[in-house]
């Protein structure tokens, strides 16, 4: 089969095309899909860097959600520890959903990760209640643009981040009741509360460094901080004086931690799947890549040059 391979750690310069990788071997409870479209996210780049949250073993495939067909036929949605990057791979049967008809592989494709990622955060981890506000970084992104939305939906205020005035529009345009500039942090707690009318209730955090520090200072008493990223590289700790002056709350989030839960992710897929329905979600493609392009999709992630979810299409 054709797969996106790294044989050494250092970034997008490792992801190599091969054209004849073996095919995945069976597993036990586990599903061979033919891979369609593979979603390309953060943990994709901390994979090619030997810094994500879970250990990677060379040789490796990276892509952590696909959407594709099975043996018999049937369209499916998957999460998997890798392997998405490849005409074929493997995914159990518990983080396996069918796509329904009227959703294509390109729309499934930004709710696996992001999708579910975005609404349990925002429900499950930050609680948000409505009448809140929350504070929602990389907005333009692939997940920042559906947390956007589905924190209107929840009916709360969004005060968003983003680095350039083009996703600072795109954010509005989503919904965002104000947008801010996260290009720099100078002065970004002032900022948010400013544009909140006082200290918010909820934050996201996903890029680590200074950005952590002036999201929790712009929090209210018993004020909630959850965190499911470090895109910056740079991972930073909040001190107990911190928590403690304020009450805070700070909870960490990582999407597979909710795998082995029967209910939790099918339950957040049928709701996704019925907001797009509906129309009351917007799936934002920044970029659609063929396989071969993977190295591409990486840089340009990496370097923000595009805004909402970026895919890559195996078929190509």
């Amino acid at each position: 089969m054709r797969a996106v391979v790294i044989r050494q750690f250092g970034g997008a310069d490792e992801l190599k095309l091969e054209e004849d990788y073996p095919d995945p071997l069976p597993r036990p409870g586990h599903r061979l899909i033919d891979v369609h479209i593979a979603g390309v996210n953060y943990a994709d780049l901390h994979g090619a860097t030997d810094t994500y949250l879970a250990p990677v073993e060379l040789p490796y495939i990276l892509g952590n959600e696909f959407v594709g067909t099975t043996p018999e036929g049937r369209r499916v949605a998957a999460l998997t520890k890798g392997g998405g990057y490849a005409e074929k791979a493997l995914a159990h049967r518990a983080v396996t959903w069918d796509v329904p008809d009227d959703i294509t592989d390109e729309q499934a494709a930004h709710l696996a990760l992001q999708g579910n990622s975005a609404w349990h955060i925002l429900l499950n981890t930050a609680k948000l209640t409505p009448g809140e506000t929350v504070v929602i970084p990389a907005a333009a992104g692939g997940l920042g643009t559906l947390a956007v939305q589905l924190a209107k939906l929840a009916r709360a205020k969004v005060i968003a981040l983003a680095s350039t005035p083009e996703r600072r529009a795109l954010a509005l345009e989503l919904g965002a009741d104000a947008a801010l500039d996260s290009s720099t942090t100078d002065g970004l707690t002032d900022r948010i509360i400013e544009a909140a009318g006082g200290p918010v209730q909820v934050a996201l955090e996903m890029t680590g460094g200074p950005t952590l520090h002036a999201l929790a200072d712009a929090l209210a008493p018993r004020g909630r901080l959850a965190v499911y990223g470090y895109a910056s590289g740079q991972i930073e700790d909040i001190s107990m004086r911190t928590i403690l002056e304020r009450s805070l709350t700070v909870s960490g989030f990582w999407l597979p931690h909710l795998y082995a839960l029967r209910t939790a992710l099918p339950a957040s897929m049928n709701a996704l799947y019925g907001l797009v329905r509906t129309g009351d979600l917007r799936l934002v493609t920044g970029h659609t890549y063929a396989l071969g392009e993977a190295a591409q999709a990486h840089r340009d992630l990496a370097d923000r040059k595009t805004t909402g979810k970026l895919l890559l299409d195996i078929r190509r």
